[in-house]
Protein backbone atom coordinates (compact mmCIF):
# COMPACT_ATOMS: atom_id res chain seq x y z
CA UNK A 1 0.00 0.00 0.00
CA UNK A 2 1.19 3.65 -0.69
CA UNK A 3 1.42 6.06 2.34
CA UNK A 4 2.05 9.35 2.99
CA UNK A 5 5.64 8.43 3.37
CA UNK A 6 5.69 7.21 -0.03
CA UNK A 7 3.64 9.79 -1.22
CA UNK A 8 6.35 12.39 -0.11
CA UNK A 9 9.10 10.83 -2.03
CA UNK A 10 7.18 10.59 -5.22
CA UNK A 11 6.64 13.84 -5.10
CA UNK A 12 10.30 14.53 -5.25
CA UNK A 13 10.18 12.21 -8.33
CA UNK A 14 8.18 14.85 -10.14
CA UNK A 15 10.34 17.58 -8.94
CA UNK A 16 12.91 15.76 -10.24
CA UNK A 17 11.40 14.96 -13.52
CA UNK A 18 10.56 18.53 -14.01
CA UNK A 19 14.02 19.34 -13.04
CA UNK A 20 14.90 17.12 -15.94
CA UNK A 21 12.24 19.37 -18.75
CA UNK A 22 13.40 21.94 -17.46
CA UNK A 23 17.12 21.20 -18.75
CA UNK A 24 15.76 20.00 -22.04
CA UNK A 25 15.79 16.37 -21.22
CA UNK A 26 13.22 13.66 -20.78
CA UNK A 27 11.09 14.01 -17.49
CA UNK A 28 12.26 11.20 -15.19
CA UNK A 29 13.30 11.40 -12.03
CA UNK A 30 13.95 8.97 -8.88
CA UNK A 31 15.14 8.54 -5.34
CA UNK A 32 16.89 5.77 -3.55
CA UNK A 33 15.87 5.50 0.11
CA UNK A 34 17.25 3.41 2.88
CA UNK A 35 15.50 0.95 5.39
CA UNK A 36 15.12 4.33 7.84
CA UNK A 37 13.89 6.26 6.14
CA UNK A 38 17.12 8.41 4.74
CA UNK A 39 17.04 9.55 0.93
CA UNK A 40 20.48 8.52 -0.33
CA UNK A 41 20.49 9.57 -3.85
CA UNK A 42 18.16 11.17 -6.21
CA UNK A 43 18.68 11.89 -10.04
CA UNK A 44 17.00 12.61 -12.91
CA UNK A 45 17.47 11.73 -16.67
CA UNK A 46 20.38 12.82 -18.46
CA UNK A 47 19.61 11.55 -21.96
CA UNK A 48 19.64 14.15 -24.15
CA UNK A 49 23.49 14.13 -24.86
CA UNK A 50 22.78 10.89 -26.36
CA UNK A 51 23.77 8.47 -24.13
CA UNK A 52 20.01 6.34 -23.99
CA UNK A 53 21.38 4.81 -21.01
CA UNK A 54 21.62 7.60 -18.66
CA UNK A 55 18.48 6.89 -17.07
CA UNK A 56 17.90 7.82 -12.93
CA UNK A 57 16.65 4.36 -11.84
CA UNK A 58 20.21 3.01 -13.65
CA UNK A 59 22.28 5.74 -12.36
CA UNK A 60 20.68 4.25 -8.83
CA UNK A 61 21.94 1.14 -9.13
CA UNK A 62 25.31 2.13 -9.69
CA UNK A 63 25.79 4.31 -6.96
CA UNK A 64 24.05 1.37 -4.34
CA UNK A 65 26.65 -0.69 -5.87
CA UNK A 66 29.30 1.39 -4.77
CA UNK A 67 27.88 2.92 -1.61
CA UNK A 68 25.23 0.84 -0.19
CA UNK A 69 26.45 -2.55 1.51
CA UNK A 70 25.18 -5.82 0.02
CA UNK A 71 23.31 -7.33 2.83
CA UNK A 72 21.37 -3.48 3.38
CA UNK A 73 20.61 -3.08 -0.47
CA UNK A 74 17.32 -5.38 -0.10
CA UNK A 75 15.97 -3.04 2.60
CA UNK A 76 16.58 -0.29 0.28
CA UNK A 77 13.40 1.72 -1.66
CA UNK A 78 13.41 2.77 -5.04
CA UNK A 79 11.32 5.54 -6.10
CA UNK A 80 10.55 6.77 -9.62
CA UNK A 81 8.27 8.94 -11.64
CA UNK A 82 7.96 6.45 -14.32
CA UNK A 83 8.16 2.67 -13.92
CA UNK A 84 11.39 0.98 -14.62
CA UNK A 85 12.30 0.19 -18.65
CA UNK A 86 13.58 -3.25 -18.82
CA UNK A 87 17.51 -2.03 -18.88
CA UNK A 88 17.18 -0.47 -15.64
CA UNK A 89 14.88 -3.46 -13.71
CA UNK A 90 17.77 -5.51 -14.99
CA UNK A 91 20.33 -3.45 -13.12
CA UNK A 92 18.05 -2.95 -10.03
CA UNK A 93 17.88 -6.69 -10.22
CA UNK A 94 21.72 -7.58 -10.11
CA UNK A 95 22.48 -5.13 -7.54
CA UNK A 96 19.77 -6.69 -5.08
CA UNK A 97 17.73 -3.13 -4.40
CA UNK A 98 14.52 -3.63 -2.53
CA UNK A 99 11.47 -2.31 -3.49
CA UNK A 100 10.03 -0.31 -6.48
CA UNK A 101 7.28 2.13 -5.76
CA UNK A 102 6.35 4.16 -9.24
CA UNK A 103 4.42 7.28 -10.19
CA UNK A 104 3.33 5.82 -13.86
CA UNK A 105 3.61 2.61 -15.09
CA UNK A 106 5.29 1.71 -18.46
CA UNK A 107 1.75 0.48 -20.09
CA UNK A 108 0.43 4.39 -19.77
CA UNK A 109 3.56 6.11 -21.30
CA UNK A 110 2.93 3.78 -23.68
CA UNK A 111 -0.55 4.89 -23.99
CA UNK A 112 0.34 8.50 -23.56
CA UNK A 113 2.67 7.74 -26.28
CA UNK A 114 0.01 6.49 -29.03
CA UNK A 115 -2.10 9.12 -28.11
CA UNK A 116 0.02 11.59 -29.34
CA UNK A 117 1.16 10.21 -32.32
CA UNK A 118 4.75 9.07 -30.94
CA UNK A 119 6.48 5.88 -32.84
CA UNK A 120 7.05 3.38 -30.27
CA UNK A 121 10.68 2.50 -28.78
CA UNK A 122 12.69 -0.57 -30.47
CA UNK A 123 12.91 -1.47 -26.90
CA UNK A 124 10.37 -3.92 -25.66
CA UNK A 125 8.06 -2.26 -23.15
CA UNK A 126 8.40 -5.14 -20.69
CA UNK A 127 7.24 -4.69 -16.91
CA UNK A 128 9.02 -4.61 -13.58
CA UNK A 129 7.86 -8.11 -13.13
CA UNK A 130 8.90 -9.74 -16.46
CA UNK A 131 12.65 -8.85 -16.17
CA UNK A 132 13.10 -9.51 -12.51
CA UNK A 133 11.88 -11.61 -9.69
CA UNK A 134 11.36 -11.31 -5.92
CA UNK A 135 11.06 -7.92 -5.65
CA UNK A 136 7.76 -5.62 -4.44
CA UNK A 137 6.29 -3.54 -6.90
CA UNK A 138 3.97 -0.83 -5.62
CA UNK A 139 2.32 1.86 -8.78
CA UNK A 140 0.94 3.53 -10.26
CA UNK A 141 -0.42 6.26 -7.65
CA UNK A 142 -2.73 8.14 -9.57
CA UNK A 143 -2.59 11.42 -8.36
CA UNK A 144 1.01 11.76 -9.51
CA UNK A 145 0.30 9.57 -12.50
CA UNK A 146 -1.52 12.75 -13.92
CA UNK A 147 1.42 15.24 -13.32
CA UNK A 148 3.80 13.08 -14.89
CA UNK A 149 1.80 12.79 -18.16
CA UNK A 150 1.79 16.42 -18.02
CA UNK A 151 5.53 16.13 -18.09
CA UNK A 152 5.58 14.64 -20.90
CA UNK A 153 3.03 16.17 -23.13
CA UNK A 154 4.77 19.27 -22.33
CA UNK A 155 7.99 17.64 -22.97
CA UNK A 156 6.64 16.97 -26.76
CA UNK A 157 5.30 20.29 -26.88
CA UNK A 158 8.42 21.90 -26.49
CA UNK A 159 9.71 19.42 -29.31
CA UNK A 160 7.46 20.75 -31.98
Amino acid sequence: MIDEHDKQHLARCVALARQALESGDQPFGSVLVSANGEVLFEDHNHVSGGDHTQHPEFEIARWAANHVPMAERAACTVYTSGEHCPMCSAAHGWVGLGRIVYASSSKQYRQWMQEWGVAPSRVKPLSIQEVIDGVQVDGPVDEFAEQVKQLHQEKLRRQS
